[in-house]
């Protein structure tokens, strides 16, 4: 992968994270799998960028995380958003729209 789609994959990350957190808690597995479904295996979180993102968006208030039981019985941290984490969702999504609108002028501009 190059830089530039790192770059791209920073900056949405947490708008994909919000996302996937605004149907209920999940652990961290959860997220990976949930994330792989939704987009049929087009989008693969690799685990060194999945937790260090889940830290930030705690610290910053936007995620509180709990100690709970899985569905194998085994203890995992549960991440929910948090109602500062539901604003921030609604800004990203807005912000998002508006950027995927003027990209999709810019594509289907006619060449001269």
């Amino acid at each position: 992968m190059t830089r530039t789609d790192l770059e791209l994959i920073r900056g949405t990350f947490d708008l994909i994270l919000l996302k996937t957190l605004s149907w209920g808690p999940m652990h961290g597995l959860g997220i990976f799998r949930w994330i792989e479904q939704q987009t049929h295996g087009q989008l693969q979180v690799e685990e060194g960028a999945l937790y260090p993102a889940l830290h930030r968006l705690e610290q910053r208030g936007f995620l509180r995380a709990e100690w709970g039981t899985t569905e194998n019985n085994r203890r995992a941290k549960y991440y929910r958003l948090t109602p500062a984490g539901r604003r921030q969702l609604g800004a990203e999504v807005s912000r998002w729209s508006r950027y995927t609108a003027a990209i999709g002028m810019i594509l289907s501009a006619e060449g001269v």
